[in-house]
């Protein structure tokens, strides 16, 4: 068993972390028990009942947040012409194609999502292997890829997170700042699993959302009742 601080005993002092709660009561309790000095985030862990090794059984994803993630997001977008004026106006940090990638091939990588026009993914191709790995990939089935530069940077720039199950088919999201309060958190969760249960594969059998569980950086995980999430989901 890993060794926890003080202050971590702390915040889980009389609360049993075995028990299942409802959503409100999970999210409520990570806010109250996030300690750290810096403003913590509010992460979801989701196990659903899918085997990622057969692709059609890949859940994958984004989805804007109404309230946000509390973060600044530093956006690069591959793009040519009009297109790259666009892309500046609605707030990209960083704008180009070939001149791009070349930066890129020689070390640079400072932002944190990356956009692209489908005319510009062989151009992105080239450096796939150093995008890929970090999550910087663009691509269409999150809505990284489109002619809709604009949209796509004001999305990402609001706060837009990106999901994917991994191999054991858990899905990890963050959901905003313990700053956010209850509530806000609460509203991006919700927009999540709306999101995550309209991509369920049809060739996923049995129960979808098997076992949740929410927790701030540096606090407990608290289990989610996944039985209550309907209930959630329709109030």
């Amino acid at each position: 068993m890993p060794k926890h601080g003080k202050k971590y005993r702390k915040a889980v002092e009389g609360a049993s972390l075995l028990d299942r709660l409802p959503v409100e009561e999970a999210v409520a309790k990570s806010v109250a028990s996030a300690f750290a000095k810096f403003d913590e985030t509010v992460d979801v862990a989701l196990n659903l009942g899918v085997d990622p090794k057969y692709s059609d059984q890949m859940v994958r994803g984004a989805c804007a947040l109404p309230h946000g993630l509390g973060k600044t997001v530093r956006v690069a977008v591959f793009c040519k012409g009009e297109k790259q004026a666009e892309a500046t106006a609605a707030g990209a940090d960083v704008v180009g194609a070939e001149d791009l990638v070349e930066k890129i091939k020689g070390g640079w990588l400072d932002f944190d999502s990356a956009i692209a026009t489908p005319d510009c993914m062989a151009l992105v191709g080239q450096v796939g292997r150093v995008l890929g790995p970090r999550g910087l990939m663009p691509n269409a089935k999150t809505g990284t890829v489109t002619f809709d530069v604009s949209g796509a940077v004001k999305e990402v720039k609001a706060g837009r997170v990106e999901f994917k199950v991994d191999k054991a088919g858990v899905l990890h999201a963050p959901i905003g700042k313990v700053s956010f309060g209850p509530e806000k958190l609460l509203g991006n969760l919700k927009t999540l699993l709306e999101t995550v249960n309209r991509l369920k594969p049809s060739s996923a059998k049995g129960s979808y959302m098997r076992a949740m569980s929410v927790s701030s950086t540096m606090g407990p995980g608290y289990k989610v009742d996944t039985t209550l999430i309907k209930k959630f989901l329709e109030g």
